[in-house]
């Protein structure tokens, strides 16, 4: 038994074929770690502990079309010099991106993708502090796009193209 496509359908294969694709295929947790160096005795100090937070965001290609992208958090707390915590966590996400011109590209990984992946990556790093017995630290909202365009030396919106919502934009 043969099969006949109309003109209709045939003439609407190769556009759909070349159309952009953007899917989340899964997001994990990739590595944590915990440190507690100076347990128990930490908890006899008094003051308010100083957080320092370091982020950054990489990507690696999987197979062709499909991207590994990680949102890497490394929180640092201290009360009186000495470190009461120190918590790294990176998160990834999987994504297929196919048909997206190169300048969009690097803004979908330095802006859309990580800001998928970062509140998988906050309730992680929350949770996994509340397990030690400490209160939970619950890290900034971050704004991708003035964070990607710090990096790329962009100071106006980016002429790639991309258009970001204003209701999309998150404080920092």
């Amino acid at each position: 038994m043969t099969t006949e496509r109309s003109d209709s359908e045939a003439n609407a294969a190769p556009t759909a074929a070349q159309a952009p694709v953007f899917q989340l295929q899964r997001v994990y947790l990739k590595d944590a770690s915990l440190e507690m160096p100076h347990a128990p005795q930490i908890f006899l100090e008094h003051g308010s502990p100083q957080i320092e937070v370091q982020l950054d965001v990489s990507h690696d290609g999987v197979v062709e079309g499909v991207i590994e992208v990680i949102v890497r958090v490394t929180a640092t707390a201290r009360v009186s010099d000495k470190v009461l915590f120190l918590v790294e966590a990176k998160q990834a996400g999987i994504f297929e991106l196919r048909g997206i011109p190169e300048p969009q590209l690097a803004a979908v990984l330095g802006i859309v993708c990580p800001g998928i992946i970062y509140p998988y990556l906050r309730a992680n790093v929350a949770d996994l502090l509340t397990r030690t017995g400490l209160p939970p630290i619950h890290l900034a909202e971050i704004n991708f796009e003035a964070l990607y365009q710090q990096k790329t030396g962009h100071s106006a919106p980016s002429p790639s193209g991309l258009i970001i919502p204003p209701s999309s934009q998150t404080r920092q």
